[in-house]
């Protein structure tokens, strides 16, 4: 009798630790996958703080491209208020492509091409853009991680348990954000 009691308790203790393991383990998957938002963010922020010198400089050499102006500023003011992954995505998407336009009227003015302002601007914003795509590939590899093991039997029953919640990737939906803005000289 003694000897199936040591085996009752031993198998009890061993799915506690079991728990607490699988536990632990979704917590620090939930909490990496939020850092490598809040690197997302810093560079999204960077990214604003960008465009409306890189405006400025533009309208400097293009003052009747009012309405592309506008639209920049207004995406952009729509990314900064976007709230959840997908409607940042989204309001991402719109932003490049603004920018592209923004970058594609330089080409019409040869000074502003020269312009030592723009031309820096020009070199944070892509600096900035490849930052934000790393830092989009590390946080879409702990969601991806996360949701696994959310997904996986027997993690499952401890997520759904604890109430751990899927979270979306952050996703380009169309092909402008899948390239790097760019300007040809």
């Amino acid at each position: 009798m003694s000897i199936i009691l040591w085996i009752i308790l031993t198998v009890i203790v061993l799915l506690i630790l079991w728990i607490i393991m699988a536990f632990n383990s979704l917590v620090v998957l939930k909490n990496r996958a939020k850092e490598a938002w809040s690197d997302i963010d810093v560079q999204l922020k960077r990214r604003y703080d960008l465009i409306p010198n890189l405006v400025e400089t533009v309208r400097g050499y293009a003052a009747h491209e009012r309405e592309l102006f506008e639209k920049v500023t207004q995406a952009r003011a729509n990314a900064m208020l976007a709230q959840g992954v997908k409607e940042k995505a989204g309001a991402e998407n719109m932003l490049s492509n603004t920018l592209k336009s923004l970058f594609a009227i330089s080409e019409n003015y040869p000074d502003l091409k020269a312009s030592v302002n723009f031309l820096e601007l020009q070199r944070e914003l892509s600096d900035t853009e490849d930052k934000i795509q790393a830092a989009r590939r590390f946080y879409n590899t702990n969601v991806r991680d996360l949701n696994i093991k959310i997904e996986s039997f027997p993690d499952n029953v401890i997520a759904s348990t604890f109430g751990f919640k899927q979270m979306d990737l952050f996703e380009t939906k169309n092909e402008v954000e899948r390239e790097p803005v760019s300007v040809k000289f």
